[in-house]
């Protein structure tokens, strides 16, 4: 196993292990030896003797044997010396629980980065600094300062949050949680989440992950390994500051809509993982992955003794994704003569008010042997004559025979009533309302899919290399980031985008003479790189059908941009051929500094910022991936025809947006893209570029 000197070492350092119980140091020894760490323990504290029955020495240089793993808890100005001690006494991995590095300011990243050249000096890894601990439960290993130890079990949690992780081992500890791992990251200067998911990947110990996030380091990597990681085993990801907009740029529909949180769904989409929207989601949906099988599809059975909690799990079942069928003609008339006439035999399956564990019993049979069920919800509502702890038993000695999910929501009864430790001693979880269960039920099948999916690459799409690249070479010997409309049209022809044609006049009489040579009905755009929204400032004129018309309109579009906008620099006024009128969508494309280029689409048109009815995925795209993103906005219900109208073209679409991805992915200079409106017309008929966007890196 990777960072094996983390998770299995051999032998300990505690540095700055206290006589004081209030110290730190002192608390992280009392977990390591109270835990029943197996491996050499030597305490460090050159002003003590012994601590905690355990001899202590002055120095890590001073310990006769070898250390693998050494725990620093004193005062962050002499964590570099401790450090460099370490580095030369050959210890393999540091676990820095001091904080006072960049998280406090400019002196302490100053200590940081020595410290981290220290490590890199002796090829010394680095947990943190300013972290909780690590815990392994398998090599009985307690390395934190946290106020408990959890009882072992198949979740890992990696944190970035320490007093976060202190809140999850309480509450494991409270509902007897049992966990394989807990990793408090801490600054992450060397190691971070993606090395630990990295080790995690390859423990047996471990069947799902939990994770807290508020950022990441190196983003390109973290997506690389959690790619690797999902198909084997899930993670549940929290991510923190969901409302901080860090990538924001104002010059695009794309870069005003698409913020850090937008780039992180669409990473963790990328990499397979599943995020939670609430700590207690995350709760909810790590206890069904580390006991429960997954479906094997989607079909779903609901077992209950009310009718109304029953409903209430079909409407939520049905509102997330899962069906409801129908049991097998003879498992159904099986039921009708074991069940009471009054009970129902469909599904819901309702055993009635008055049901004892033998109707459970009996209806629970039934979903295990039809071939429609994947998974089971059994709803319990505790009647005066309810046997409840019986139902329960029932539950547990099915589950030792199912293969199949059986997820609980026993209503009303509490968490450390023995009915309830029954069931969750068998790995069956419990939630109180049933559209938990239903919610649970269905991420577990998104992560069935999830894991089962084989990526094929897409074929490379002919690029004109050469062209694009001396577009953007021009605009950068001009010091320019925005390129021109034409230039922007150029590089999308250059990609066999569709385009209608083009030209910038400079006066009102090149504007007539470009609209009898490209032929009527046209289009006038106001070009000035200062002038982004140009129907705002009245800079569009549609359909005009006469040379006269087009002269007065170009009149007009500049003295509206000259009122409105006095201080932008007017190039011209770009005439365009008018196609006809389709569908408006928008494919856009911003790059996202820790993830790369995310690729968005949606309704499009001047209302997109307004409506906000877009999607995203992060480059490069697969088909697959570029369908989902169609499929998951409002505009897709338009483009599949409503009332009668014809379906659009989206074959189109998944071609213009993976040209898209591929243009971004060649050109790192590129730092946004955006075509809007995109016109789409009926299937077959293809689509059309109106109006295209390109601004460069700095």
């Amino acid at each position: 196993m990777k960072l094996e000197a983390f998770f299995n070492p051999k032998s300990i350092a505690v540095i700055g292990a206290s006589r004081e119980p209030r110290k730190v140091g002192h608390r992280i020894l009392r977990n390591i030896l109270d835990y029943g760490f197996k491996g050499e323990i030597y305490p460090v504290n050159p002003n003590a003797e012994e601590v905690l029955g355990c001899r202590c020495y002055k120095s890590i240089l001073d310990i006769p044997s070898e250390v693998d793993l050494s725990i620093i808890a004193v005062p962050a100005k002499i964590v570099p010396s401790v450090a460099e001690q370490c580095g030369v006494k050959g210890v393999k991995g540091i676990v820095v629980i001091s904080a006072g590095f960049s998280e406090t300011g400019r002196e302490g990243a100053r200590l940081e980065k020595e410290l981290l050249g220290i490590c890199r000096k002796y090829g010394m890894r680095m947990q943190g600094p300013n972290c909780l601990g690590i815990i392994n439960t398998a090599s009985r290993l307690n390395a934190s300062f946290a106020a408990t130890n959890p009882p072992r079990g198949k979740i890992a949690f990696v944190s970035q949050s320490g007093a976060l992780g202190s809140t999850i081992l309480n509450w494991a500890i409270q509902n007897n949680i049992g966990f394989s791992s807990f990793i408090s990251l801490g600054n992450e200067t060397d190691l971070n989440a993606a090395d630990f998911l990295e080790a995690l990947s390859e423990d047996e110990e471990t069947k799902v992950i939990g994770l807290y996030i508020e950022g990441v380091k190196n983003g390109r990597r973290f997506i690389e390994v959690s790619e690797k990681l999902t198909r084997k085993k899930p993670v549940i990801a929290l991510k923190a500051g969901t409302t901080d907009v860090g990538m924001r740029a104002v010059s695009s529909h794309t870069g005003a809509l698409a913020g850090s949180d937008a780039a992180f769904s669409a990473a963790f989409k990328k990499a397979g993982i599943l995020r939670a929207d609430t700590l207690e989601e995350l709760f909810n949906l790590v206890l069904s992955f580390e006991k429960q099988p997954l479906p094997k599809g989607k079909r779903v059975l609901i077992v209950t003794n009310g009718g109304g909690p029953g409903v209430l799990a079909a409407d939520a079942c049905e509102k997330k994704g899962l069906d409801l069928p129908s049991l097998e003609h003879s498992i159904r008339e099986q039921l009708r003569r074991k069940l009471p006439p009054h009970a129902s035999v469909n599904n819901p399956v309702d055993v009635l008010g008055d049901a004892d564990e033998e109707r459970y019993r009996i209806a629970l049979d039934a979903g295990l042997k039809s071939s429609r069920v994947d998974g089971i919800i059994v709803i319990l509502t505790p009647q005066a004559m309810t046997p409840i702890e019986k139902i329960a038993q029932v539950l547990a000695e099915i589950k030792e025979t199912s293969k199949k999910p059986i997820i609980a929501a026993f209503m009303g009864i509490p968490n450390d009533s023995p009915a309830i430790k029954t069931i969750r001693e068998k790995g069956i979880p419990n939630y109180e309302y049933p559209e938990t269960a239903a919610y649970v039920l269905s991420r577990m099948y998104e992560y069935l899919v999830i894991s089962s999916r084989r990526e094929k690459p897409e074929k490379a799409i002919k690029i004109k290399h050469s062209k694009i690249m001396e577009i953007i070479r021009r605009a950068r010997s001009e010091d320019r980031l925005n390129l021109t409309v034409m230039e922007a049209f150029q590089i999308g022809r250059a990609a066999g985008i569709p385009i209608p044609q083009a030209k910038i006049a400079k006066s009102r009489e090149e504007a007539g003479e470009i609209s009898d040579s490209i032929g009527y009905p046209v289009a006038l755009k106001i070009v000035s790189p200062e002038i982004l929204h140009k129907t705002d400032v009245g800079g569009v004129i549609l359909n005009i059908q006469s040379r006269k018309d087009v002269e007065r309109g170009y009149d007009e579009i500049l003295r509206k941009a000259r009122r409105f906008m006095p201080q932008a620099r007017i190039t011209g006024v770009l005439v365009q051929k008018m196609v006809p009128q389709g569908k408006e969508v928008i494919v856009g494309a911003v790059r996202d500094a820790q993830f790369g280029p995310l690729i968005m689409f949606g309704l499009g048109g001047i209302y997109v910022n307004f409506l906000q009815d877009v999607s995203y995925r992060l480059c490069p795209l697969s088909r697959r991936e570029v369908e989902e993103m169609i499929q998951e906005t409002r505009a897709y219900i338009l483009l599949r025809g409503v009332r009668g109208e014809s379906p659009s073209d989206i074959n189109s679409i998944v071609e213009i947006i993976l040209k898209v991805s591929q243009i971004m992915n060649q050109f790192e200079e590129i730092r946004e893209m955006e075509i809007n409106p995109l016109f789409v017309y009926e299937r077959g008929k293809g689509c059309s570029a109106v109006d295209i966007r390109i601004t460069l890196r700095k």
